[in-house]
């Protein structure tokens, strides 16, 4: 019966989200022309004020037989400041992405924090943003079998990504 309590008290304050990002970029040169996509789906579960958790699975690819990428990315969020329309998160968790085709095979490990903002449009829907990355990142290429390690802080301006939630 203990059991069954805290699954309905969870129950009662819990919501799942569902949403992500999509992102269109174009590269050329004087020889070439690129657009590349990417599309990040995303689905999460509230449990209350503070707490939540979710996944994120990705594709990118482009429209010239160039590199195409596959990621997934559990975390955990943390809310650190609740506002009725604004709140701060961190998002905790780990990822791994796996890029192939036009002569790359490049498996890439990561684990660190995303700090985040939140603004609730509505009841329902929330545009969300992560700023960089705070943690490590270990990248191997196959081909090559040479791996690079890295440690820090990235919170630049190149490092920020957007995205709509609906909350149920």
């Amino acid at each position: 019966m203990t059991i069954m309590a805290v699954v309905a008290a969870v129950s009662v304050n819990a919501q799942v989200y569902v949403g992500g990002g999509v992102g269109v970029a174009n590269a050329s040169d004087d020889n070439d022309d690129v657009t590349v996509f990417k599309f990040v789906p995303e689905v999460g579960y509230t449990f209350n004020d503070d707490w939540a958790a979710g996944i994120a699975f990705g594709w990118e690819g482009s429209t010239k037989g160039g590199a195409k990428t596959i990621s997934v990315s559990p975390y955990a969020r943390f809310t650190v400041v609740k506002g009725k329309v604004v709140s701060a998160f961190i998002d905790g968790g780990i990822g791994y992405e796996h890029t192939y085709n036009a002569g790359f095979d490049i498996d890439e490990f990561s684990v660190g924090l995303k700090p985040g903002v939140a603004v609730n449009l509505s009841d329902n829907v929330s545009f969300v943003t992560h700023i960089g990355f705070i943690g490590y990142n270990n990248e191997k290429n196959n081909k090559t079998n040479t791996k690079l390690n890295t440690w820090g802080v990235d919170l630049d301006g190149r490092n920020i990504v957007f995205g709509l939630y609906y909350n149920f």
